[in-house]
């Protein structure tokens, strides 16, 4: 995607300083802290492009998504989707968002009712959403489980009937079912075995052009990220440090915790090595985080002002944003 098409396009979502502080209780449940898991994040999606949410595990992707959806309540922040605020809507307004905004769950194991028949799950998502007659739910039901590789007569099975890649796929199509123009994918092929990830995320590829789709892909994978997104954000201790296209942001990137990060993926061609960049050190608790920039504990560039002062997400090219004092 060239950088100038993201820069003009008017976003479909946008975020604004999302926070998810979970509150932590002592004793008499009186309050005495909090854990930080998502601290002033801000992000847009634009419509029928994937932005990636790269970080290691435990850093707020997931929460992030969740957030979003209003599975969780956030603390703070906005969620602008068509002017509105969601995270103002109640009642029959919510509902009409959720119907626009759904997610693919990492684990397709628990995301399915194990006592449900999954074509009754598909059908249901239409029910609650109020969409066509029964008769034409179900014949939608059954369409959208042709287009994800379950078969019809498949309809009336139970989930622990299927193998894990299949019920991520009845996971898709029941995603699909309310029409969305926005799909959160919470590391959807992470549960997956290795021969069936790639299947997968061929699949997520085709129905994103077949059905117009906008995707958030939450995922720890690198290499998975760069293959299905458009741009990228990524995530250390519940902040975003860096923003970019996806090709700028592995050709160029520019905050240490990045640069570490791709670091780590291994090259195709045993005859050629890449400088593998060591971060020291384990990751600071979400309760009690670094002071300044949260990074600096490890970032073998701290100075005293990386200490002392939360650097802020500050433009360096067209459509590439990064949170570093170095780059001031």
């Amino acid at each position: 995607m060239e950088q100038e098409q993201l820069q003009s396009t008017t976003p479909i979502l946008r975020v604004k300083n999302l926070k998810k502080h979970y509150p932590i209780t002592g004793l008499f449940g009186r309050p005495v802290g909090h854990l930080k898991a998502v601290d002033g994040v801000e992000f847009d999606l634009y419509e029928k492009k994937t932005m990636g949410l790269v970080g290691e595990s435990g850093c707020g992707k997931s929460t992030t998504g969740r957030t979003i959806l209003r599975l969780v309540e956030p603390t703070e922040g906005e969620a602008i989707y068509k002017g509105k605020d969601i995270f103002k809507l109640k009642g029959k307004d919510l509902q009409a968002i959720r119907k626009d905004i759904q997610m693919i769950f990492q684990d397709p194991h628990s995301s399915l009712n194990p006592k449900q028949r999954i074509g009754h799950a598909i059908v249901e998502t239409m029910k609650i959403h109020r969409i066509g007659s029964h008769k034409e739910r179900i014949e939608r039901a059954k369409e959208l489980l042709l287009k994800v590789g379950i078969r019809e007569d498949q309809f009336d099975r139970y989930p622990h009937e299927f193998s894990g890649g299949q019920r991520q796929r009845i996971g898709i199509a029941r995603a699909l079912a309310a029409n969305p123009k926005i799909v959160i994918c919470d590391e959807p092929v992470s549960a997956l075995d290795v021969s069936i990830q790639s299947q997968v995320i061929n699949l997520l590829k085709d129905i994103q052009e077949n059905f117009n789709l906008t995707y958030l892909f939450i995922s720890h994978d690198l290499s998975v990220v760069r293959y299905m997104s458009d741009y990228i954000g990524v995530m250390y201790l519940g902040q975003l440090v860096e923003k970019a296209p996806t090709d700028e942001l592995f050709s160029h990137p520019l905050h240490p915790y990045t640069q570490a990060l791709l670091s780590a993926i291994p090259l195709p061609n045993p005859k050629r090595k890449r400088e593998r960049i060591i971060i020291k050190g384990d990751i600071p608790s979400p309760i009690n985080p670094p002071s300044g920039c949260v990074f600096h504990t490890r970032c073998p560039y701290s100075t005293k002002r990386c200490e002392q002062e939360r650097p802020v997400m500050k433009k360096q090219t067209t459509d590439h944003f990064v949170a570093c004092h170095l780059h001031d």
